[in-house]
């Protein structure tokens, strides 16, 4: 698909510098672009790739002058890496904004869904389903039985959404993700073998979540296994049943949270962190990467370590740690006097 500067300066508000009927059909860094790409320069540390970059049209800041001559096409915007970033997530919608019934799908005759919806091939939509408007759901696509999505909710290939689960608004959920899989509970019996104890629960996910490629949601023993509005979830995280995460936290990649421990809102998780069951964890937490959780946090802590310290006691202590081998030299000297 193909734009002119102009179509693009008009997306963003932004002045054009040069030839407004240039077109671009690609995006590219600043210093790899190409013919026909469009890139932008918010950076300074990149200005000199501005004079050399074979971009047909870049996004430039409205304060830029140039020094020397340019043949790329310049679109002024008042924040080019904002007005970027904007683009990006229109292009991202052009491309992703596709309509239509893909043969062959199964859809149940008790299943419905609403206006401009996409359904990919190899689909398989269960009893009682219903899909709201502007709905995407790609090729390959689990939905089982009674499981309700909001309007504008994209659900890519290979993806699977298990029974009784409720799915927002504004959502996207990646390939590979599993919502909705049977919680980890198995109850010892007196031979020594573990019995499963059913789970019977769902999975909620309010408006505008992200769940990340590979990751996996687990459906409560009872009642619901809950993430709120605007939780940003990456790839291959598992996240327990019973467990609640607030709204507006995120958390990176490989992260494990055991079940029913409550996480607040506007949290940061860094990726590979532990979180053991049954535990809360207050709202504005930070968690460094590669962390264990074990105990109860309160807000705004900022934590790091296995197990966990406030992070200023941890880089005290790791200094410590590091020169541990002398400290031990040093004592050993002294007890030897």
């Amino acid at each position: 698909m193909k734009f002119t500067a102009q179509q693009i300066a008009g997306i963003l508000e932004g002045d054009v510098v040069g030839n407004p009927e240039a077109e671009v059909s690609k995006l590219s860094k600043i210093e790899e672009g190409t013919e026909g790409s469009l890139t932008f320069l918010a950076n300074p540390k990149y200005t000199s790739h501005i004079y050399t970059t074979k971009a047909t049209v870049a996004i430039v800041n409205k304060s830029f002058e140039p020094e020397n001559e340019i043949d790329t096409t310049l679109i002024k915007v008042e924040d080019a890496y904002k007005s970027f970033s904007k683009l990006l997530e229109y292009y991202n919608q052009v491309k992703n904004n596709k309509v239509g019934i893909e043969q062959p799908h199964y859809k149940a005759a008790s299943a419905n869904y609403g206006e401009n919806v996409y359904i990919g091939a190899f689909a398989y939509i269960g009893e009682n389903v219903k899909i709201g408007n502007n709905v995407k759901i790609f090729p390959n696509v689990y939905i089982g039985d009674n499981v309700t999505i909001g309007d504008n909710t994209f659900v890519f290939a290979g993806a699977k959404i298990y029974s009784e689960s409720i799915v927002g608004n504004n959502c996207v959920i990646n390939s590979g993700v599993i919502i909705g899989a049977d919680g980890f509970g198995f109850a010892p019996n007196e031979k020594g073998e573990y019995n499963k104890v059913p789970q019977i629960g769902n999975v909620i996910l309010e408006d505008f979540v992200d769940v990340g490629a590979a990751t996996t949601i687990d459906r409560a023993t009872l009642g619901s296994t809950v993430i709120r509005r605007g939780v940003k979830l990456d790839n291959q995280i598992q996240i327990a049943h019973n467990v609640e995460i607030g709204k507006n936290t995120v958390i990176a990649a490989q992260t494990g949270i055991a079940g029913s421990t409550k996480i607040g809102e506007n949290c940061q998780i860094g990726g590979q962190v532990g979180i053991v069951g049954h535990i809360t964890i207050g709202n504005n937490v930070r968690i460094q990467a590669q962390s264990g959780i074990g105990r109860n946090v309160k807000d705004n802590e900022v934590l790091q370590g296995s197990p966990a310290l406030p992070y200023s006691d941890y880089n005290k202590s790791y200094v410590h740690f590091k020169n541990l081998p002398t400290i031990v030299k040093n004592i050993n000297d002294i007890e030897k006097k």
